[in-house]
This record gives structure tokens, sequence and C-alpha cells, in this order.
């Protein structure tokens, strides 16, 4: 991923660092590699993997890490050798066209670091004249020096000196590595959805000829994403190559008003508790059903509610579920749990949002949140928590089909606490 024909005057062969190489270019050209590789995935690949997972791949792949030089670890390799003395201002040399030896001590200060060693060839917007000199090999900076036995001298304040210059040249580079990486989430994201929009236009232009669309057979079933040089490679997303088909979804507004139906009936049970002391599972399930009929049932586009079973709410497109509600009594961590594996049963489609409606009798409601909040990170199937998602008595959550950790779907849990 780096440039070597963005070359200064000033090479490292040298020995001269952050002088061969334009940071500036070199950033640029990562986000425009980035761009490249998004334009290049297969179109359903693409179209298959989870957003979300497919810029975190791209966001490590093209981050910069910047060099972090352990100090403190440093430590020094000496060895005697013959130095050549022929400039030396201090003796009196006529032939100065030939190398003149004298017994002396060589000196190596090696500093380990961390980062991406190329860094040290780049020069920042900020830059010296007069750049430091050290050679990088194998995760150290090696920093030599050579010294006649008959002229020896203080070396600390040059080490010193040296490695505060290295620091300052690093420090430059900080700026402009940290405002790189700061971007490349929302980069990718934009590119994604902008060959995502693209693609999808395509299919729906060909969709509406009508006329069957041959397949290439010489189509790539996989992607294999190129080497680059770090530490750990990050590995592009598992997804399937199959033709992706575009799915019904809920928007999050209406959820969001669907679950409000369902906590403004838990609030009348709260106000009536005489009414529903009595009532088991499915009974309490047919008081949400009701008021959730009388919402949606009848609206043009054709979105009803059903039971499906004993347990489910269901709002369905296309014979396609979009919304699953299971409505369960508190049974404790493993019982929830397996609510989940039920929930998992069912097609979760992208996009499709999902409710666990949890009844709560006569258990205290913190223990049953604990037990309900460690049970969803320690399933299989959870991806990630949404964080912007607040409420006194539940949770929101993405998961994954248990076949395809592509296809993702949102999870709300809300706890109610029913009259016992």
């Amino acid at each position: 991923m780096w440039n070597r024909s963005l070359c200064f005057t000033l090479h490292k062969s040298k020995g001269l660092l952050f002088s061969s190489y334009d940071l500036s270019v070199i950033l640029n050209n990562k986000v425009e590699s980035l761009r490249k590789e998004v334009e290049q995935l297969e179109r359903n690949r693409l179209l298959n993997t989870s957003q979300t997972d497919l810029i975190n791949y791209l966001v490590e792949k093209f981050a910069v890490t910047p060099v972090s030089l352990y100090k403190e670890n440093m430590y020094v390799e000496e060895s005697e050798v013959q130095v050549d003395v022929r400039y030396d201002s201090m003796r009196w040399i006529d032939d100065k066209s030939r190398p003149v030896l004298v017994p002396g001590q060589q000196i190596r200060v090696k500093i380990p670091f961390d980062g991406e060693e190329q860094l040290f060839y780049c020069a920042s917007n900020q830059r010296s004249s007069n750049p430091p000199r050290a050679r990088v090999v194998n995760n150290e900076v090696i920093i030599t020096f050579e010294m006649p036995n008959d002229a020896p001298r203080d070396l600390k304040p040059e080490i010193d000196s040296l490695i505060a210059n290295i620091e300052q040249h690093l420090n430059w580079q900080l700026g402009m590595i940290n405002i790189h990486n700061s971007i490349l989430s929302q980069h990718a994201g934009e590119v994604i959805n902008n060959r995502r929009e693209r693609l999808l236009a395509n299919s729906s232009r060909i969709s509406s000829l009508g006329i069957p669309v041959k397949v290439r057979e010489d189509a790539p079933k996989t992607y294999i994403s190129p080497e680059i040089r770090k530490k750990v490679v990050p590995t592009l997303p598992e997804a399937s190559s199959v033709p992706f088909e575009p799915e019904p979804t809920l928007g999050l507004e209406l959820y969001e008003h669907i679950l409000t139906v369902i906590q403004n009936m838990a609030l009348v049970m709260e106000r009536s508790p005489s009414s529903f002391i009595k009532m088991d599972e499915e009974s309490l399930r047919q008081h949400f059903l009701v008021q959730l009929n009388g919402q949606f049932e009848g609206k043009a586009t054709g979105e009803t509610f059903n039971v499906e079973g004993k347990t489910d709410i269901l709002l369905k497109e296309n014979s396609k579920n979009v919304f699953i509600g299971e409505c369960k009594f508190w049974k404790g961590q493993k019982g929830f749990s397996e609510t989940i594996d039920q929930l998992l049963g069912y097609t979760a489609w992208r996009d499709s949002k999902t409710a666990i409606l949890i009844f709560n009798r006569g258990t205290e409601m913190t223990k049953v949140l604990t037990a309900m909040k460690a049970a969803v990170k320690q399933h299989p199937n959870f991806k990630r928590e949404v964080s912007s998602y607040t409420h006194e008595t539940g949770g929101r959550y993405i998961f994954h089909n248990k076949n395809d950790s592509n296809r993702e779907f949102l999870l709300t849990v809300i706890v109610f606490d029913v009259p016992n």
C-alpha cells in the first residue's frame, strides 16, 4: 500500500529518515485503494455482506498504525572495529584518497517500536531540512556510532538529541494519521452505499424488462482480498455469493410505533391489576394483538398482524416476516436463551425488526434485567448492542441469522411487570 514511486531527492538508502515519501500522498492513495476495493467486489458478494462488518474490515485494512517508540526498552550493543579517521580535523592526514584506519569501538543503540515501519521514511506536512539518520530493521530503530579508542567522547547528549528529533518527526505525522483514520468509517460507508444504490438500480432496470438474464459462467463465486503489509491482515467478512434479492423491510418509525402500542398496553395492565392477575401467557398475548390489530389491520398495504403458533406476533409483507414478536413469561436465564433460539428459528430477513416481550411475575426486576442482558451477550448469534437505544426495562441488540452471519436483524427486549 506504500507507493515506492513517490520519492524525494533524499532516499532511505542514505540512512535518512522521514525523507523518501510524501505522507499526504500515501494517505490519499490508501483512501483511493479503499474505494477501488469496494468497486471491485463481486456484486452479490457486496450486497450479501453485512455493511457494518464490511466497513469494519475496510477500516482495519486501510487505517494507518502510527509509530510508538519504546525508549524504556532500548539497549546497547558494542564491538571492536577499525575506524577511518582520514577526515578527522584533529589529525594531520596528507593523503585523504585512501582510508586511514585506527582501532576503535562501534556502539549500536537499538530502540524497539510498534507501528508501520514505512512511516519512518514518510515526510509529513511539517518537515525538517536536517532529518535524522538511522536504520530501521525488524521493528527496531538502530542508531550507530563509531569512535577511535584514542579519542572517546560522551555519546549520551547525541543519543538524546537524535531520539528527540525522531520523536518530533513522528509527532508531526500523528495529526495527519489521526485525521485519516477518523474519516475512514464514514468514507467506507459512503462508497459502499453509492455502489449498492447503483447495483440495485441496475437490477431494477433489468427486472422491469421482463427478460431472463443470462448468468456468466465465469462469474466469480468468492472474493480474495489482496495481500497487504500489516502485522495482522484483516479478512473480508464471509458472505453468500448467491444472487442478491432486495427484501421487505419495516421502517424504524413504524417499528417504534409498534413497541409504543405494546408498552401502552402494559401500562393498562399496571393500572388495572385485578383484571389481569389470573391471565396466562396466551391470554396476555391476545390483549397485545387486539391493540396491534386495531392500529394496523386493513391498511392499504395489506400489513396485518397474525398469530403463528401460540406465542408469535407477526407482520408479513409478500409472505415474508418483517416483524416478529415473542411473548414469554420470565422463567430464568436459560429459558430466555431458549426464547432467543426460538426466534432464530423463524425466517429472519436482513433489516427485520423483532422483539421479545418478557412478562415478569414475582421476580425482582433488577435480577431479571441483569440475567436478560447476560443471556443476550453470551448468545453465539449476538453481534453488538445498539448503544443509542435507552429503555429503563429493556435493551436493543443486533443479532445474525443462525445460518448466515451477514443476515442481521434488530432485536428489542422489553420486560414488563405483570400483576402477581
